[in-house]
Formats: structure tokens, sequence, C-alpha cells
């Protein structure tokens, strides 16, 4: 079986050299790291993973820990994490569990002690429990993509900014009977990013003078729960809102659902806008504020293979961009035109 003895003689090199030109670990100049990859590629040999990580210390592997995987948003990001992850020849090892269950703590308490990781990207953990803290203090390269941490580099979209523009977007349409769909009921299962956007939403309504008009509508952020709720809401004519800033477009989109089951014409009657650009976005006609998130798995990868490299590298905090995408689903209210 070919040996990296036997690579390290083929590219006349040493066998250190060669290892490090395999590896990635450590300096080796572009003409060497080529004529050894060459040799390896004629050679057909492949660097058992388990001899390598005896041999380096590491593992060519990153631990991912986020809440779920079967929403547009975590889908995605996962998919720019493993395409990412994949160039830099890094194997991805998933870990996912609800905010605040049994199964997050048992995971943090022994999965990740159990596990050894070249480093750890946590995505949209909350602040608050402190997860982001023990994370930092495993002494792993760490990245956190959503909340900003000032123990690690961070990759984020500024979520207040988001629902503030949402919000703003449809003020300067002429509502001012605007509510907020997606104030969680079960704040352990409210992520920080949505309740940071249900702060943007109101500094929009106090900045307009509609304090009084501030109306948070808690459900949970799936189209199913989201039409449910916006059901409910617009069932009262008396009460029902001209406007509604969703939490995010698939509460968004359970809106549009629900008015077109009550027959309330979007947006002759009813303007609706979202916050991800999902994939059914264009579908429904949905104006929203697009963000990125396959791009911001790749820039996370960056600052995750940064920090492997260099320890000592000042910390990084990235602002993913954001964009409104005006569609179909907002229009001046009916009185107005």
């Amino acid at each position: 079986m070919t040996g990296i003895v036997d690579v390290a003689l083929r590219a006349g090199v040493a066998k250190s050299t060669a290892s490090r030109a395999l590896s990635g670990n450590g300096y080796v100049s572009p003409e060497t790291r080529e004529r050894v990859e060459r040799a390896a590629r004629e050679l057909a040999y492949s660097a058992h993973s388990s001899a390598s990580s005896l041999a380096t210390g590491r593992t060519s592997t990153v631990g991912v820990i986020m809440p779920t995987a079967d929403r547009w948003y975590f889908a995605e990001l996962l998919s720019g994490l493993q395409q990412a992850l994949v160039a830099e020849g890094l194997d991805l090892s998933l870990f996912g569990a609800t905010a605040g269950s049994a199964e997050r703590a048992r995971m943090l308490d022994h999965a990740l002690a159990a596990r050894r990781f070249d480093g750890i990207i946590a995505v949209c953990l909350q602040p608050g429990a402190h997860e982001l803290e023990r994370l930092a203090g495993t002494g792993l390269p760490l990245v956190s993509i959503g909340p900003f941490s000032e123990r690690a580099d961070t990759v984020t979209i500024d979520d207040v900014v988001a629902a503030r523009v949402a919000t703003e977007h449809l003020i300067d349409l002429g509502h001012e009977d605007i509510a907020f769909l997606g104030d969680e009921p079960d704040a352990d299962r409210f992520s920080f990013g949505e309740r940071k956007r249900l702060d943007g939403y109101c500094q929009a309504m106090i900045a307009a003078g509609l304090e009084h008009r501030i109306r948070p509508v808690p459900t949970r952020s799936t189209i199913p729960e989201a039409f449910a709720t916006a059901a409910a809401l617009l069932a009262d004519r008396r009460h029902r809102p001209t406007a509604i800033t969703a939490v995010c477009d698939e509460a968004a989109i359970g809106a549009i659902l629900a008015a077109q089951r009550l027959g309330i014409g979007v947006p002759s009657e009813l303007s609706v806008i979202g916050i991800d650009d999902h994939r059914y976005a264009a579908m429904f006609n949905l104006t929203t504020i697009r963000q990125l998130p396959k791009e911001q798995g790749a820039e996370a990868v960056r600052l995750l293979r940064t920090r492997m490299r260099d320890a000592e590298a000042p910390l990084e905090h990235v602002l993913s961009p954001i964009s409104l995408v005006a569609r179909a689903s907002t229009a001046p209210p009916r009185e107005a035109r």
C-alpha cells in the first residue's frame, strides 16, 4: 500500500515536507506543494484520517451546531457550509437540537466533549443561555452565525435593520395599522434574531409616531402555524390590519394563504412583507428583505479557516448584506388609493 514515504521519494522531498504539503499544516512553497500533490495523484495515495489525526493532532472535521435543518434558512446555510468545507478538504459533523431542549443540553455537555474537532461553527445560539461562551471556553476555533459574540468570529445580518426597513416600506406606502406576525409565544423557541426583528418593527413604528399601533401577533414562524394565526387575525373585520410585517418569509406566505382563504385581496386589501427571500417568495410575488444564507455559510468557513491557521489573528465580525426586493404583495392602503 502506498504510504507518505513513497510520495516523498517520488516528489524528491523529505517525509515531513510531503506531510505538510498534503495536510496544509505549515508552510510549503507553492512549487513544492504542487510537486507533492502530483506525486500523490500518480501513486493514488490517500492519507488515512486516523493516522493523520494521530500524527498532526487534527481531525479535519468541523462541528456544526444549529437548531434544525428542516427550515429554509438553515437548509440553505448548511448547503453553503458543506460546499465550502469540502472545498477546504474538511468534513462536517452536524448537531441539531432545539434551543432550551434537554437534547441541546446533553449535546453541549457530552457530544462536544467526547468528540475531537478542528473547529466549531455555531448557528443562532442564544447568547443569554451562555452557549456561545461555553463553546468559546473549549479553546477550539469558533465562528458564530447569527448572534454577535465578543469571543468569536461572527457572520450575521442586522436583524433590527431588516425588520425596520421592511416596516418602513409599508409606512412609506401609507400604512399605519401594521401588525408584526411572529412574536413567538414560547420564549425559549423565539430565536435571538427573531427577537431582534421584533425590535426593528417597533423602532420603525415609534419613529413614525405609530407606537399606539404596535401589534405583535404571536405565532411560530412556519407556514402552517402562521397560516392558522393569520386566519384568526384577519377574520376579525373590525380590527383587521391593513399590512403585516412578517418575521420571515414562511410566516409571510402563511399570511398570504390565510388572506386568500378568506377572500382578502393581496395587496388590494392587505399588504404583506417578509424577510429572507425564501425559494417560494417569487412564486407568491412576496415583497421581502433578501439575505444570502449560502454566502453566509461560505464566509463562516473562511473565518474558521483563518482562525485555524492563526489563533492570534484579530476577531472578525462580518455583516452580511441585505436588500429590499419589491414584488406585488405590497401597495398603498385602499383608502389612500
